[in-house]
């Protein structure tokens, strides 16, 4: 697929999602938005960015700590979405670009902490997404991506149900893939840890926008997981009859030399 009809898709997808996705519970739980914060080590002489960063979750979590957080987002939607979450939490002390992340329309070393949450599986290439968040990091200064990881046994199962469920989904990475992708972009071995993300199947589908008809093939997917787990992501049925599921975000973290 070429990048400008992807840009498409995404332009498409998460104009539709900016609400529906800020509001989840599983998105905006402060627990991991902390967790990602407080694993980066970030502190009140930091500058961050936020690459792809939606509604500003991440960004407006930062700016509580930090000097100064910025977000760079290709959809107007969801950089209306940040600009209007920022206001209601009472922060100030960020700032919204749109543009696109290839390449990232910063110096070098512009940034001592560059993070990216939830959108690694939404890149054509993201090892060059990394290589770009590498360059406008300072030396000294921290890369973090976070993202489901799924196991590699899972991965590819994991994947066709997520481009089902979001057509501008391309490949979430196993881990070890993670951790490659750090190496090649010159960073050292990222420090992981992980936090569990938990959902319901309808609520999920409530804030995706499939192709017409395909809300329908998701739920044969996820029915059919329940018998056994073949996309990793443990669903079960509640006592409610409603599907729910979970499984572990990869939270990695590596300091520039």
């Amino acid at each position: 697929m070429s990048s400008s009809k992807h840009s498409e898709l995404i332009l498409d997808q998460f104009t539709r999602q900016a609400v529906p996705f800020a509001t989840a519970p599983s998105i905006k739980d402060e627990a991991a938005l902390k967790l990602v914060v407080d694993f980066s080590g970030a502190g009140p002489d930091d500058t961050v960015l936020d690459v792809a960063c939606g509604p500003g979750l991440i960004v407006v979590a930062f700016a509580r700590t930090v000097k100064h957080a910025t977000g760079i987002d290709l959809t107007p939607a969801m950089l209306d979405r940040a600009r209007t979450y920022a206001a209601q939490q009472g922060v100030t002390n960020v700032t919204w670009q749109q543009g696109d992340v290839l390449p990232l329309p910063y110096p070098d070393a512009s940034f001592s902490i560059v993070t990216s949450r939830f959108a690694f599986h939404h890149f054509l290439d993201p090892g060059a997404v990394l290589t770009q968040m590498a360059r406008v990091c300072r030396p000294g200064g921290t890369v973090v991506v976070v993202d489901s990881a799924p196991a590699p046994e899972t991965a590819a199962a994991f994947n066709r149900m997520e481009v089902v469920r979001d057509p501008s989904h391309v490949r979430a990475l196993p881990l070890a893939e993670h951790v490659a992708l750090f190496k090649a972009a010159g960073l050292p071995e990222p420090r992981v840890t992980h936090y569990r993300l938990e959902g319901e199947l309808e609520s999920l589908i409530s804030r995706s926008f499939p192709k017409p008809g395909d809300d329908a093939t998701l739920r044969t997917i996820f029915t059919d997981s329940l018998a056994g787990d073949t996309l990793g992501i443990q669903a079960r049925r509640d006592a409610d009859g409603r599907i729910r599921y979970g499984y572990p975000v990869a939270v990695l973290a590596a300091r520039r030399g």
